[in-house]
């Protein structure tokens, strides 16, 4: 059991939704039950980064900050890309791993150094 000083608090980007809504939809077109399984197991995987988030692996990317991302791959074939500040998860994308895709990402990034 995790001592609630252990927690962290996880806000997700509203890009990052956005995306989470595209997915969703995308799959609901296909198949109701798999939109609500995907979405669920999404959303697990996400509150499960209250806890211990640096368990995951760094996400390297040559044009990415270095050790500035963490990722946790989530229903097999999505990405929740995340950020730790102090003692919050910042989820900044999600993204489908099929694709090669950190568009939002590197616009945050950019947004950033200005």
């Amino acid at each position: 059991m995790s001592n609630i000083d252990d927690l962290f608090s996880v806000v997700v980007a509203p890009a990052a939704s956005d995306r989470m809504e595209e997915h969703f939809e995308f799959l609901g077109r296909v198949s109701e039950t798999a939109a609500t399984k995907f979405l669920d197991g999404l959303l697990a995987d996400i509150r499960s980064l209250e806890q211990m988030p640096h368990r995951n692996p760094i996400y390297d990317r040559p044009h990415l900050k270095q050790g500035k991302y963490r990722y946790m791959i989530s229903y097999d074939r999505y990405r929740i890309v995340y950020q730790i500040v102090e003692k919050t998860v910042l989820v900044d994308d999600i993204q489908d791993c099929r694709q090669s895709d950190d568009h939002i990402i590197l616009a945050k990034d950019m947004a950033e150094m200005f």
